[in-house]
């Protein structure tokens, strides 16, 4: 008797998760087939938190049965877009609607109709279920919308200033000079991922705190509870490390003794974080009551930058306005800093420098530049006012990086209401609450914004020769005076690696100094490649590497090589 309940119950569940997809998808079909845009339906909603988990591992079954390929594998999985590149706006239309039980998704590859996105950012907010997940230590520039992210934005944009990236420029060299100590050193390194998020980690904790830390390579770390408890440095990396359980199960709920050790050790890590935040607000605070100096990092920078508003405010109006950040938002700002400059920046690097191996010509391109602009000069005392601007064939790098492995991608909804959008010169009414995903991958691989080799690693598309830079005197500078760095249209801009309008990254030069200082540190003396396996000559090597950087990359919290340990890598000295 108790077997038939059991079976009745699971059969109840059954057909009740049928009927809702069943429903789901009728009410989705019927809204999205109204813009008369191309449609596709997918049985699970790709934000689903147990597809999630599940998604790949299904997809990978189902692709073993025969016939069964379609538009299910094909695009019911996360980090398709990665793999499909821009063939299915090619084949489709720059504008598909993928309607699922949950919600209906806009893939978007046309780069006028995201540019009017981005610029309509109160009719295309971003959606608040995708960014909740960032309110860990407090509300923030990620997770608020209209006065309340001007009034965020106001202030940390203030904070993200010339001297800051002075500061990333000179640590950035530092830790590149030891990681390619560390990396020389031996006669093959795999931990290029690794070690890249230490040299990210470390850069985090110098500029936003002004604690500075010697490069460790992946086999001289030896993380410990012992060390969470008392170093701030180890602490952050392992919240970085392990942000997916914090920010589903939120930090009050890892110290619960019937959880595993690791979410206790993480929840202890929090404590040494907020600690250390806290400290660090209360010293600023008195320094500044002091009349002190300013100490150039994000968080002395944040504090005053918000308190200079808090006093313009006072002198403005009668009366005592807040319009400065709480001290809950200046942590919960400093976090989204530290999450969103260690994690995206790190894989940038990893992929980066994998790509970089593949192509020994690229190597020597940036090589003849970082030597040619740093003749004479020690690398970790160069001056970032002469040098940065000047060093556009490692920056060009650094954006064909970004623009084929995009690792943040933005989404936008059209929330409560619908909304006209146009479309390759026509206006579609977008459906209510329809998810928008401006398709990254697509944008900046679709040969009708990129030319026909729009899928090969070539940085040197972003570099272009105007003679008259060059001077009337041929001498061997001339090539690199005569080459600025391409600039894209405004509002046809198909490049969007850091997003795009008023909400676009306020750490976008950041990142690019810290990439461009890496480069320096690693290319200026040395030369890279990866290890050829039995049978294999430095060729095929090559070719197998960029194969595994194409079909082994996908997401996981973000854009990244998903088993960078098999690029196995040697280092020498040019």
């Amino acid at each position: 008797m108790a077997g038939s309940l059991v079976v009745i119950a699971l059969l109840a569940l059954l057909l009740g998760w049928l009927f809702y997809v069943l429903y789901g998808l009728k009410v989705n079909y019927d809204d999205a087939r109204k813009t008369g845009l191309p449609l596709i339906v997918l049985p699970f909603d790709s934000a689903n938190p147990l597809w999630m988990i599940i998604d790949r591992k299904v997809v990978q079954l189902v692709r073993q049965i025969p016939f069964c390929s379609g538009n299910f594998t094909r695009f019911n999985w996360r980090g398709w877009e990665i793999h499909d590149r821009y063939r299915a706006h090619q084949q489709l239309g720059d504008a598909l609607l993928f309607v699922t039980p949950g919600k209906i998704y806009l893939q978007l590859c046309d780069a006028e109709a995201v540019s009017e996105i981005f610029q309509r950012r109160t009719d295309f907010p971003r959606p608040p279920e995708a960014t909740e997940m960032l309110n860990v230590f407090g509300p923030n520039l990620g997770t608020t919308e209209g006065q309340q992210w001007q009034r965020h934005r106001k202030i940390t944009a203030s904070c993200f200033n010339e001297h800051i990236n002075e500061r990333v420029w000179s640590e950035s060299i530092l830790q590149a000079t030891g990681m390619i100590r560390y990396w020389s050193s031996k006669p093959s390194i795999n931990s290029v991922a690794d070690d890249t998020r230490t040299v990210s980690l470390h850069m985090m904790s110098s500029a936003v705190f002004g604690k500075s830390y010697l490069f460790r390579g992946s086999e001289e770390i030896n993380l410990s509870t012992k060390e969470v408890s008392s170093n701030y440095g180890e602490a952050l990396r392992l919240i970085l490390d392990r942000c997916i359980p914090l920010v589903v199960l939120g930090r009050k709920n890892l110290s619960k003794p019937w959880l595993p050790k690791m979410f206790r050790e993480l929840y202890q890590a929090t404590l040494v974080f907020q600690e250390h935040m806290t400290k660090a607000y209360e010293d600023e605070k008195q320094a500044m009551i002091r009349g002190e100096e300013q100490k150039y990092n994000l968080l002395t920078s944040l504090i005053r930058a918000s308190q200079a508003n808090i006093d313009q405010k006072k002198n403005s109006y009668t009366g005592s306005h807040q319009e400065g950040l709480t001290e809950e938002e200046i942590y919960g700002n400093i976090f989204v800093f530290n999450f969103a400059g260690h994690d995206a920046t790190a894989n940038s690097l990893a992929l980066g420098i994998s790509l970089l191996a593949t192509r020994p010509d690229i190597q020597d391109w940036i090589a003849d530049e970082i030597n040619f602009i740093l003749a004479g000069f020690d690398s970790e005392k160069v001056s970032y006012e002469v040098v940065f601007p000047r060093l556009k064939r490692c920056l060009a790098v650094t954006f064909e990086t970004v623009r084929l492995y995009t690792a943040v991608a933005i989404a936008k909804t059209t929330g409560s209401s619908p909304q006209p959008l146009n479309i390759g010169g026509r206006t579609v009414i977008i459906p209510r609450n329809t998810m928008i995903i401006p398709n990254y991958s697509a944008l900046h691989t679709h040969p009708r914004y990129w030319g026909e080799n729009s899928l090969e690693f070539e940085p040197s598309r972003w570099i272009i020769s105007d003679p008259k830079l060059s001077g009337d005197v041929a001498t061997p500078d001339a090539a690199h005076r005569a080459e600025k760095f391409k600039e894209l249209p405004k509002n046809n801009n198909p490049f969007v690696g850091w997003s795009g309008g008023a909400r676009n990254c306020p750490g976008r030069k950041f990142s690019q100094v810290e990439f461009v200082g890496v480069l320096v540190g690693l290319f200026r003396g040395f030369r890279v490649k990866p290890v050829p396996e039995a049978g294999e000559d430095d060729a095929m090597a090559r070719a197998r590497l960029a194969e595994q950087i194409r079909s082994d990359t996908g997401m996981r919290l973000l854009l990244q090589m998903l088993h960078p340990e098999k690029a196995v890598l040697q280092w020498s000295k040019r």
